[in-house]
């Protein structure tokens, strides 16, 4: 029996402790040969240090662990590698300066005869790697210059390529609409004998690979539970503690105004096909579609991240000429964006949580060019109350906050540019259920208070139930509105894989 088919990993009394804040406390988890094994928890249950533990990271302060029956206890991610294990972080770990085919091979990139790198041999590994994995990219291309779900994707093959033991990923399908490819890989990896673990907030979809679960809460273990014999109810109660509660009503209500806040007209870029739409005041107005077919370059262009061709944007019915996001937020009641990735589009890393928060208004936090931390901190903890955000993390560095955590300070700082229309991409990708009803109830009130929300969201149930109307894009146009009780699953999947683009061809705009 080979070396992967014999991999098992089995940690004992885990703890870790950052000064007073305990991370994780007595951890326990087993996952056996070719086991898939779901790793379960809101945001900042401990999930993310136990997965730095296993792939050395950091070092545990307490506990033991083993791998294939022999002591585990790496100090750095390369011993762990050497050791068959590897992580697909959920903030991607790319260096987006370089190439694929360099990130692929890093840290020892293929040397020639002297010694020295050599590119067409690292072109050659790379290539390989990427028909193993069946992922079509360019092995030259800069990873900079590749969409969210390829980077993501990447990543994923990345750890695939080096955890032959234990492989572990975090929250693989957050970018992914198609996520067939990596079940695929997963397979592949159990068949071999590869340990597998699978951290998700997706229960459906750890159901359909995973065969059991151990739930964190508050940095322990609360137990492992085979999935076939524990309903969503159960495993919710052991997350959070308490019985689920309902995270979404049916349907949201109508707009309070019919008036419009922001009409696009024949909005054209390299990707969008003369996009035309109008958002009202008071409105959730969502974005279905699949991948890759425009969504980005239209929350992009609506704040001049991406060069329009042609069309216009128009705010509080004034032609707006945005060139920026400050030209954005300067423009009638002012757009805000809050972008998709948040590690490299959203927070400052080094920053505290409250400096992360309050930057849109640091001049009213600052006297003679200085920051008065205590107007800074009451300023964040304001609305840290509105997005639900522990007013105990704002002293602390964003890096060190969940990703959950993270995404309610920067829905905070969004809401605390005082924009009335906030452009929100994706805005719960890869959060606990816990944080995304926060986040629900935060743009609910905000549309209650008169606020106007566009946004994306690679979720159907969150579209059906938090949109009042909902726009479906494909092929870089828009093929089909819904509103109400019309805004169903079934609909926008018919929508969202062109079934309905001819019907749509000859409507105009969408208001």
């Amino acid at each position: 029996m080979s070396e992967a088919r014999m991999a098992s990993v089995e940690c004992r009394g885990v703890s870790k402790s950052y000064g007073a804040t305990v991370a994780l406390e007595d951890v326990s988890i087993s996952i056996g040969p070719g086991e898939v094994h779901a790793l379960l928890g809101e945001n900042g249950a401990g999930k993310s240090t136990l997965v730095k533990v296993l792939g050395g990271v950091v070092e545990p302060d307490r506990g033991t662990m083993s791998l294939t029956g022999e002591p585990y206890a790496p100090s750095s991610i390369l011993g762990a590698r050497r050791c068959g294990v590897a992580i697909a972080f959920q903030e991607l770990s790319l260096l987006q300066n370089l190439t694929v085919a360099e990130n692929l091979c890093l840290p020892k990139l293929p040397a020639a005869k002297a010694g020295l790198f050599s590119r067409g041999r690292t072109i050659e590994k790379a290539s390989q790697i990427l028909a193993r994995f069946d992922l079509p990219l360019d092995p030259e291309e800069a990873v900079g210059r590749l969409s969210l779900p390829d980077r993501q994707r990447l990543e994923i093959v990345r750890a695939f390529s080096h955890g032959t033991r234990l492989l572990i990923l975090d929250e693989p399908t957050a970018s992914l609409s198609d996520v067939d490819w990596l079940f695929r890989l997963i397979e592949n990896a159990r068949k071999a004998g590869t340990a597998v673990l699978y951290i998700s907030h997706r229960l459906a979809e750890v159901r359909s690979i995973c065969s059991r679960a151990t739930v964190l809460r508050n940095g322990r273990s609360i137990d492992t539970v085979d999935l076939a014999g524990a309903d969503d109810n159960r495993i919710f109660e052991m997350m959070v503690g308490r019985s689920a509660k309902k995270t979404l009503s049916t349907h949201a209500g109508k707009p309070k105004s019919s008036g419009a806040v922001l009409s696009v007209s024949d909005l054209t870029t390299d990707i969008l096909d003369s996009v035309s739409f109008e958002l009202k005041e008071g409105e959730i107005l969502g974005v279905a579609a699949l991948e890759g077919q425009g969504q980005r370059d239209l929350f992009r262009s609506l704040v001049g991240l991406e060069k329009r061709r042609s069309g216009s944007i128009s705010v509080d019915g004034k032609v707006a000429d945005i060139r920026s996001p400050k030209g954005a937020l300067a423009s009638g009641r002012g757009m805000a964006f809050l972008p998709e990735e948040r590690k490299t589009e959203g927070i400052f890393a080094s920053l505290t949580t409250a400096s992360n928060m309050t930057l849109p208004v640091v001049g009213n936090v600052a006297s003679f060019g200085v920051v008065s931390r205590s107007r800074e901190r009451d300023a964040a903890g304001e609305t840290a109350d509105v997005v639900d955000l522990a007013r105990r993390y704002l002293p602390f560095r964003i890096s060190d906050l969940s990703g959950g955590n993270q995404q309610k300070a920067l829905l905070a700082r969004t809401v605390m540019t005082g924009a009335r229309i906030l452009l929100l991409f994706d805005p719960t990708r890869g959060v606990d259920v816990g944080t995304k009803q926060s986040i629900y109830e935060a743009i609910r009130q905000f549309t209650e208070d008169g606020g106007s929300v566009l946004f994306y969201s690679s979720e159907l149930p969150e579209i059906t139930s938090l949109a009042q109307r909902c726009l479906v894009l494909y092929g870089g146009r828009i093929v089909e509105a819904f509103e109400g009780d019309a805004i169903e699953e079934q609909n926008l999947v018919g929508a969202m894989i062109g079934h309905r683009e001819d019907s749509a061809a000859s409507k105009g705009a969408y208001s």
